[in-house]
Formats: C-alpha cells, structure tokens, sequence
C-alpha cells in the first residue's frame, strides 16, 4: 500500500486562510464614506445678517450673534436672501431647542411667491425644502391627529412645495412628491446636526451629517431666493456657508 504523505505547511496554510475567512465574516461591515464639507474650502464663504431680508416675520424673530442664527419660531415666516441664487452648494449646521420643532431652509423660493408673503398672502413660499425637523415631531403629530405619520420624516425629506416640481429620489413618500432620506441619521433636540446642500442644473442633493441620504431632479424653478424658515417652535443656526457655482 502505498502511503501519501501531506506537506505540513500546506496544512498550516488552509488552517490561517479558514481562520482568515472566519475573522471577515465576523467583522462588521464598514461605514460608507462620509462627505467632510465644512464650507471652509475654497470659494466658500459665511453667509451673516447682511445676505438676508425680512419677509413676513416679526422684528425680534431671527437674531444674528457672529456664526450663530437664532430664530423663536413665531411667527410662521421666512427671511430670503438678497438677491437669488441658481447654482449652489450650502453647509449649515442646526438644532432644535424644543421637542418636536420645525423648521427648514428653501431653496429656490419664486420671487412670485416671496412678493405674495411680502403683501401678507400666505406664510411660507413656493420653492424647493430641505425640512428641518426635530424627532419628535412624528410623536406629537400623531397625538393631535389620531393618525400615523406616514407621510413625512425628522431625516432630512426634500419636497417641492405648493406650486413647484420636483423629480423626488426614492424612497419616495406615499404622496409621490417628497424624497424620503435613504438613512436616519439626524440628532435629538440640544443637538447640532450638519447638512450639506448641492443644489445644481435643477437637481439637489442632501447629506445629513455626512450622509447622503435624499434629493430630487427637475427642480421647477431651478432659481431663486433662498429662505430660512421660522415655523412655530425655537431653532438655532450656525456656520451657514456657500459657495455660488456657474
């Protein structure tokens, strides 16, 4: 009988590659890159109290301390950039200072609509949302309204509003109109939450600390004033940068 006799190092070598195999499978899935925008790259710039107008709120409403924005919440308004804005990218970091605040920032906002709020027709204005929500409010929502609250989220939705369109990214509200976020990444109240808004060519894209999660295409309009919004509840902003493209 004739004997085959095995190479111990080939042993030692498919024992390590099954030990290998093992360790991998174990190991938990790495984190999918992040976007690091803080608007101190080139051709940024800080937005302050100078690049805004009033345009339905009340006189104590939005206070401007250097980097810091304070807005009470009351009454339900916008302040508008100067001047609009087409091709953009924005960083602005926010937190909510009551459970269940809201609030957002527009994009794109039609002067039509601004010129209506300025003769005190209406409260918010057409254009493109980036909700600012607390997580919180789905709670509350839902007490008031004997509801679920399936038709929004405290992540970050994109939506046109009132007379503007939008293409939404999936996953998509049950309405068809809002871009849910892909992931749940947004803080509690207390909390300072980052986001990162390219809004270029009629599409915007939203990363909520760090992650893409939501956005849409054929924005109309595709131009306009951006507008921080107060809508009933206390918020802070802070380091609002952007860098205006082509």
């Amino acid at each position: 009988m004739k004997i085959h006799r095995t190479n111990p190092l080939y042993i030692l070598a498919v024992l390590a590659l099954a030990q290998a195999e093992s360790v991998a499978a174990d190991k938990p899935a790495q984190p999918a890159p992040q976007a690091s925008i803080t608007g101190t790259e080139a051709g940024w710039r800080a937005m302050t109290e100078e690049d805004f107008v009033d345009v339905n709120c009340a006189e104590d409403t939005w206070s401007f301390e250097g980097s810091l924005i304070k807005c009470t919440g009351k009454p339900v308004g916008v302040i508008r950039t100067k001047n609009p804005v087409t091709n953009l990218e924005l960083v602005v970091e926010w937190k909510h200072k009551k459970y269940g605040g809201n609030s957002g920032v527009f994009l794109w906002a039609s002067p039509e609509s601004i010129q209506r709020l300025e003769q005190g027709k209406g409260r918010l204005p057409a254009g493109i949302e980036v909700q600012v929500l607390d997580l919180g409010y789905a709670e509350l929502y839902e007490k008031r309204h004997k509801k679920p609250s399936d038709w929004f989220t405290s992540h970050g939705d994109v939506f046109p509003t009132q007379s503007a369109k939008m293409k939404p990214f999936p996953p998509v509200a049950p309405n068809g109109k809002r871009s849910f976020p892909s992931k749940n990444t947004t803080k509690g109240v207390d909390e300072w939450n980052h986001y990162y808004i390219r809004a270029i060519n009629g599409e915007v894209r939203l990363w909520v600390n760090g992650v893409e999660v939501s956005g849409g295409t054929d924005c109309q309009p595709a131009t306009g004033y951006l507008c921080l919004e107060s809508e009933g509840a206390p918020i802070e902003f802070r380091n609002l940068r952007i860098r205006e493209l082509p």
